[in-house]
This record gives C-alpha cells, sequence and structure tokens, in this order.
C-alpha cells in the first residue's frame, strides 16, 4: 500500500505544479493581449492623427495657391493662419503619442500569486514558467547551418 500511497503524492503534486504553471502562462498571455490592445489603440490614434495632418496641408496648399492666384499675400491671409495653427497642434498631439509609453512595472497579480504558491508548495522540483522558458528559447541563436549569410540573396 506505501507504493500507491507514493504514486498518489506524486500525481497529485504533479497536477498541482502543472496546473499552477498552466494558470501563469494564462495570466502572461492575459496581460500580454492587454499590452497589445492598447499599442494597437495608440497606432490608431497616430493613423487619424496623421490623416488629418494630410487633410489640413492639402487646404492650406489650395488656399495659398488661391490667394496667389489671386495675387494676395497669403502669409497675411487669416484662413491660412488658422490652418497652420490647426497642423501645428496635430503635429503637437502626433509628438506626444509618438513617444512609446516606457515599459510599466511587473505588478504582481492576485492570480500570478497564488499560481506561484502552488508552484512552491508543490513538493516536485522547480517547474520553470512560460516565461522564462520563452526567454531562454528566444535568446538562442540558431545554428550557423541554418543562418543565411550576410549579403547574399537568391536569384
Amino acid at each position: 500500500m506505501e507504493f500507491w500511497e507514493k504514486i498518489k503524492k506524486d500525481l497529485r503534486t504533479g497536477f498541482q505544479s502543472g496546473m499552477a504553471v498552466i494558470r501563469e502562462g494564462a495570466v502572461a498571455a492575459r496581460e500580454k493581449a492587454e499590452e497589445l490592445t492598447e499599442e494597437g489603440k495608440r497606432q490608431y490614434k497616430l493613423f487619424e492623427l496623421k490623416t488629418k495632418v494630410q487633410k489640413e496641408i492639402t487646404e492650406l496648399g489650395g488656399k495659398v495657391y488661391g490667394l496667389i492666384c489671386a495675387e494676395q499675400d497669403p502669409v497675411a491671409d487669416k484662413r491660412v493662419k488658422a490652418s497652420v495653427s490647426k497642423i501645428k497642434k496635430l503635429e503637437n498631439q502626433l509628438a506626444k503619442l509618438e513617444i512609446k509609453p516606457q515599459a510599466k512595472p511587473d505588478v504582481t497579480t492576485k492570480a500570478r500569486r497564488k499560481a506561484g504558491a502552488e508552484a512552491k508548495s508543490a513538493a516536485q522540483p522547480k517547474v520553470k514558467s512560460v516565461q522564462a522558458a520563452a526567454k531562454k528559447t528566444a535568446g538562442k541563436k540558431q545554428p550557423a547551418a541554418k543562418r543565411k549569410p550576410a549579403g547574399k540573396t537568391k536569384r
């Protein structure tokens, strides 16, 4: 009976540590999805502002052309000054958005703490986290045989 109890205990601890790793991976995936969503929103705002700038510059060009054809001074025109003002405002908004937001410090969430506590309580040896394994894999270089030589292309 002692052997059976040991097997049950090992299975239970293995299952618990596996579930902890799965929970940690799910939390990491959710956080990454949130980050990517925010970045997508930022990119869309940048696109929208650039489109507005393009439209304003086009309108400004039309106004200046019309004034030059009428032999008037475009620099003194109120409509031209208003267009230039709008473009400057849009440029400032673009400059603020183009600065990438700094990475937020890693905040330990409740689910991550719980998953970590379960993994530590398991009698099994320490299990690598999904993030640590991904970092380790990403850091490896390709073997020389698989790398393409620099400067050479297929024709």
